[in-house]
């Protein structure tokens, strides 16, 4: 959901989505693609994938949904540590982004931060449609607060200057739900 509402916002930005424990190749389930359609969004060749050394390495920033995310990355790719937090923490951000977003990711010191539950966005996973279209609002609103301070204007895209690769992991418990896939 994230990835394709931020690829929305900020359509000349390298947006890329793994997962922190993810079954490759799974498609989206029905419940995501309609709570996706709810607030105009569509990834309809959107497939699973396990984030990789590789995938975190070429990102400027990776954004996760919940602090267990983070706490993957911290754990399994510390080097990557410092460019990494959760989607809620990034928007409470003191300002927008002034130079290169590699400078301001820096200034974050997100390697340092103590993560705390409300930084969580609730995974839909096992929930029923609505559930889902909650979330899909929930990260939407948030994910416009981002572009924002990523350089986004409202309803046009964000500088070229000002956008690096954004990693996003994939909530992982919904790919793993056989009843919700398509």
């Amino acid at each position: 959901m994230a990835g394709a509402a931020l690829a929305a916002r900020l359509p000349a930005a390298a947006i890329e989505t793994a997962g922190t424990l993810t079954i490759e190749g799974q498609p989206m389930s029905w419940r995501t693609r309609s709570a996706l359609e709810s607030v105009g969004l569509h990834a309809p060749s959107h497939r699973s994938r396990q984030a990789t050394a590789a995938d975190l390495a070429r990102a400027d920033l990776i954004v996760g949904l919940a602090p267990e995310h983070v706490e993957w990355v911290r754990r399994e790719h510390p080097v990557a540590a410092g460019r990494t937090g959760t989607l809620k923490r990034l928007c409470r951000s003191p300002a927008p982004i002034i130079g290169p977003l590699q400078t301001w990711v820096a200034g974050l010191h997100l390697e340092q931060v103590s993560l705390e539950g409300w930084e969580t966005v609730v995974d839909p996973g096992g929930g029923d449609e609505a559930a889902f279209v909650a979330c899909a609002h929930e990260v939407v609103e948030l994910i416009d607060e981002l572009a924002l301070l990523l350089g986004a204007t409202p309803g046009s895209a964000a500088e070229p200057d000002r956008r690096g690769t954004v990693e996003l992991p994939d909530a992982e418990p919904e790919l793993l739900d056989d009843e919700r896939l398509a």
